[in-house]
Formats: C-alpha cells, sequence, structure tokens
C-alpha cells in the first residue's frame, strides 16, 4: 500500500500505479473509515453529532431577522465569508427538517389569483372573442400574424386579416372595421398577448362601452373557440406547409373564411352553418329539415324510433366560456360545453 502511495504522489496515474503493484484501485483509495462512535457501549454517540446548544445556535442563526428568507446555501456562504462555520449546508436542512421548516424561505411577491372569466351569450353579436396565430411564411423564420374574431353563439367569423407582424394598432383597425359592419358586441375577450392589452384597444372598446374580458395566465381553456377554430384552419386539407407571400396567407384565410362561413355544418350549433345562425336562417333550415324528417318516417316508420328532432340538429340556447354558475340552462345545451372541450375537427 505503501508502494502505490508513494506512486500516486510522484505523479503516477492510479491505473498505473495498481497495474504496478497489483493492488486494486478501489482498496487502495478506499479510506479508513472514522470513527463513528464515541463513548462508553450502550452509551455511546456520533461522533461528529452537533450538541444540542450547537443545534440551537444553528437554528437560532437560520430564524435571525437577518437569513430568515435565506435559503441554507446562502447563509453557509455569507458566514464563511466572515469567518465563521457553524456546519454543513446539509445539516442546515437537517435542522430545519425537525423543526418542519423545510420550505420557500426567500420573499416572494404574491400574487392574486385571477378571476375566472364567466361569459355568456344567448344570441349574436352578444360575445366575440379573437386571438392572434402565427402562419407559416416563404422561409424558416418568416411568419405572418393571422388576427381572427369569432362571435361565440353563432361561430361566425367577423373578422379575418393577417399583417406582418403583432400590433395593437393594427387590432384597433380590425376592430372599428368588425364593428362598424357586424355592429358593437357587449364583451370582447381574448388572451393577455401584448396587441390584446394595447392601449389602443382598451381605449377603444372603453371608449365604445364595451366590456373587455381577458383568460387567465396559461389557461388556454379560457379562450376555447378561438384556440379551436384556429386548429381546425391548421389542420384543413388545403393549409399549405408554407405560405410564399403576405398575399398568399390573406388569400387564403379569406377562402377559407368563406368556405367556413357559410359552408360547414358546425356539430356545436345543431350542424348549421355559422351564416346561418348568425343572420338568423337557422329556424328556416330547422324547419326544412323537420319537413324531410317527417317525409322520411312517413315513408319507413320502422326505421325511426322516436319522433323527436334528434339531438344533434337541436340549436343550443346559449354559448359560454367557463358557464356562468348562477346559469339555470336546460340540459339540451349541455352540447355547448362539449363544443368548447372537444370541437373542431378538420374541415373536409
Amino acid at each position: 500500500m505503501g508502494a502505490y502511495d508513494d506512486l500516486t504522489e510522484a505523479g503516477v496515474t492510479t491505473r498505473k500505479a495498481a497495474a504496478l503493484t497489483g493492488i486494486p484501485r478501489s482498496s487502495a483509495t478506499r479510506k479508513t473509515a472514522p470513527t463513528l462512535f464515541v463513548g462508553p457501549p450502550g452509551r455511546r454517540v456520533i461522533a461528529n453529532k452537533l450538541s444540542p446548544p450547537e443545534r440551537a445556535q444553528v437554528l437560532a442563526v437560520l430564524n435571525s431577522e437577518e437569513f430568515m428568507d435565506t435559503t441554507p446555501l446562502q447563509v453557509y456562504a455569507a458566514l464563511l465569508e466572515r469567518g465563521v462555520y457553524l456546519c454543513s449546508v446539509s445539516t442546515m436542512y437537517r435542522i430545519l427538517r425537525e423543526h418542519d421548516q423545510v420550505r420557500e424561505r426567500r420573499r416572494q411577491a404574491r400574487h392574486p389569483a385571477r378571476k375566472v372569466p364567466e361569459l355568456l351569450a344567448t344570441g349574436p353579436g352578444e360575445v366575440y372573442t379573437w386571438d392572434i396565430s402565427k402562419l407559416p411564411g416563404p422561409v424558416k423564420g418568416i411568419y405572418y400574424d393571422a388576427y381572427v374574431m369569432i362571435d361565440i353563439f353563432s361561430r361566425y367569423i367577423v373578422g379575418a386579416y393577417v399583417h406582418p407582424r403583432e400590433a395593437g394598432p393594427l387590432a384597433e383597425e380590425m376592430m372599428k372595421e368588425i364593428f362598424g359592419i357586424h355592429g358593437i358586441p357587449h364583451v370582447v375577450h381574448a388572451d393577455r398577448g401584448t396587441a390584446m392589452t394595447s392601449k389602443s384597444v382598451s381605449r377603444l372598446l372603453e371608449d365604445l362601452q364595451v366590456a373587455r374580458s381577458h383568460s387567465r395566465p396559461k389557461v388556454s381553456n379560457d379562450n376555447p373557440y378561438s384556440e379551436a377554430w384556429f386548429k381546425t384552419a391548421k389542420y384543413a386539407a388545403t393549409y399549405p406547409e408554407r405560405f410564399g407571400s403576405l398575399a398568399d396567407a390573406r388569400m387564403w384565410l379569406a377562402d377559407f373564411v368563406e368556405f367556413y362561413n357559410h359552408h360547414h355544418h358546425h356539430v356545436g350549433i345543431g350542424l348549421h352553418t355559422p351564416a346561418d345562425v348568425h343572420f338568423g336562417h337557422a329556424h328556416e333550415v330547422t324547419h326544412t329539415r323537420n319537413q324531410t324528417l317527417a317525409a322520411a318516417r312517413a315513408a319507413n316508420p320502422e326505421r325511426f324510433t322516436t319522433t323527436r328532432e334528434p339531438k344533434v340538429l337541436r340549436l343550443p340556447e346559449a354559448a359560454w366560456i367557463n358557464r356562468p354558475k348562477n346559469n339555470d340552462e336546460t340540459e339540451e345545451n349541455d352540447s355547448t360545453t362539449k363544443v368548447v372541450e372537444t370541437e373542431e375537427q378538420p374541415a373536409a
């Protein structure tokens, strides 16, 4: 063993020293175990254990006004710079654990819980929700921003624009045009993006006396209609891998919105098109459907088990974001909740 130590002290690597002496490195480098216990048999204690006064001193330092909101690692470093050593960092944690004080010690800001947005629409033009999503440009790193606003009751796209960037003034311009065509809603809901919370948008909505509603941070379910619509658009068969230019992106979005509004039979609104619901034609369509079903039922009654209108064809009486707790809607409106969570399949 002495020859091994001499060789390693002379600069020979442990691998070569082990080969020359025939001593395994694991055996050669194994340290002699320190004395773990002291005292007479039956009353032995751990040799390196802090005494009760020493442990009390460590706890007092950790809970002092100076270090009460400081982690043990920071306390350890600060004391060493002052020439003071109390114990190891792990021992500090053990002492804190014994007194149930292992928790976040740093002073941190306490942000109040965000209020859950609860919005209810019983007809078109009451609640609009909007969002901005990225569209891939001609090369990697270039993106266009699609601004899309939806009426949550009818699912009608009241406005869709593509711009080269996200900005509050562009969102303000979009809203002015939409409100001028479709009227001023009661509420406009959005997430907390920079354009959504910009001063220009806030001033416009305040001047028009439109209530502003925002999603809670990091809660995408608070803006389900916009999130679901963008998924529908981006999973459409015509959605390209990249858009060749800003004009291409605008043309594609305009065509898709036209299809979605006037030809897409939305499961969340009784398989009506958003345009039929938004412009009040849904009842005429429902009447035509019922006549068709009645004729089919009369021709082949054995193929029908009920005379009621199929549930999938029923137009819900309301739509909501986080259904208000005091709202006593009928069970028929439960389909709207399912739409908020799982609707929006890729368009054929």
